[in-house]
């Protein structure tokens, strides 16, 4: 299995390789593959040094499966490259999830729909996979009407520019900015750019993608994208209204039941989700479940999980376990 991570270098394709690591994936060669910039550096996996190549040179290296997490420019200009020559594109960029013939996946709640046709498959957003993955079996149960949800986005999810403005400004230096203002001890309503509608991208990825992969347009989502000082992950406020009325309790074996998520709901003990405990894990983290008294039929949920992992890595990587074990590569 010859695998190409394509950004290998930036803080998402670093996580990749560790997680690949980590999770022990087949592979017999790894390409390590970054901009031009990077040609020639040396990355390090699993003991063994190897050097980063061009985007032209990995197409005609045919790999079996590329990893891409390099920005949505590369990945529309690059992905079907390697789809030519035979290779699975997994793409963690906004560029093709949206697509109509692209299936947008998280593998606990639709890998099945994957076939040996699919070239180019796109990883959803970080923040709408959390989201989704505790939303899928209760959608299932009770049908979902309405979801407003509130995040609180780590700065890892802009990129190691925003680590560094962060790390400056707690040691007092002046150093480039990724935002517009300071994220020590601030909190900025924006996370991306905004549309013509008022919402930023990413709030509408929110609602856009959680419609595509619960495959269900009746789904009304609205969403307010907020940046946190926070390294660990992103936190999600979930308010979630259904057609069909719940009990609490088996709201929480449902999701105890769901692969990838751990509750963690006990106010005996305090025990809810933070990204301190959350950072480094691959699981989704669900607690402060408890009914919404304003109106019928509607829950509450807080939502964490580490955004390089799950959110990034972890799912690219799970969607090319599931193409591996199902000989779909």
């Amino acid at each position: 299995m010859r695998i190409a991570v394509v950004g290998a270098t930036g803080m998402v394709g670093e996580v990749m390789l560790q997680v690949l690591a980590e999770r022990n994936f087949p592979i017999t060669e790894l390409i390590p593959v970054a901009s031009e910039k990077s040609v020639g550096k040396q990355i390090e996996y699993k003991g063994k040094n190897y050097t980063v190549v061009g985007l032209q040179t990995a197409v005609e290296m045919k790999p079996d499966i590329a990893l891409f997490s390099a920005g949505g420019e590369t990945s529309l200009a690059w992905a079907p490259k390697f789809a030519e020559v035979g290779t699975t594109v997994i793409d963690n960029s906004s560029a093709w999830r949206m697509d109509e013939n692209t299936k947008l996946v998280v593998p606990e709640i639709n890998a099945s729909s994957l076939t040996k046709e699919d070239k180019i498959i796109a990883n959803p957003n970080c923040s709408t996979i959390q989201m989704v993955l505790a939303l899928a079996p209760l959608h299932d149960k009770y049908k979902i009407k309405r979801v407003i949800v509130s995040t609180y986005q780590s700065i890892t999810g802009t990129g190691v520019k925003a680590v560094e403005q962060l790390e400056n400004e707690y040691a007092g230096t002046k150093g480039e900015m990724a935002y517009k203002y300071q994220i020590h001890r601030n909190a900025i309503p924006q996370c991306d750019v905004f549309e013509e509608n008022g919402y930023t991208k990413e709030e509408m990825k929110l609602v856009r993608e959680t419609q595509k992969i619960l495959n269900d347009k009746t789904i009304a989502v609205t969403a307010t994208a907020v940046r946190v000082p926070i390294v660990g992950g992103h936190s999600e406020a979930v308010n979630v209204e259904f057609e069909n009325d719940f009990d609490v309790s088996e709201i929480r074996q449902i999701l105890h039941n769901t692969a990838g998520i751990t509750v963690q709901d006990n106010l005996d003990t305090f025990t809810y989700p933070m990204p301190l405990y959350a950072q480094g894990k691959d699981d989704v983290f669900v607690g402060r479940i408890r009914r919404d008294e304003s109106q019928p039929n509607t829950l509450n949920m807080w939502i964490v999980a580490d955004n390089l992992r799950k959110g990034a890595a972890t799912n690219t990587i799970q969607i090319a376990e599931y193409l591996v074990a199902n000989g779909l590569v």
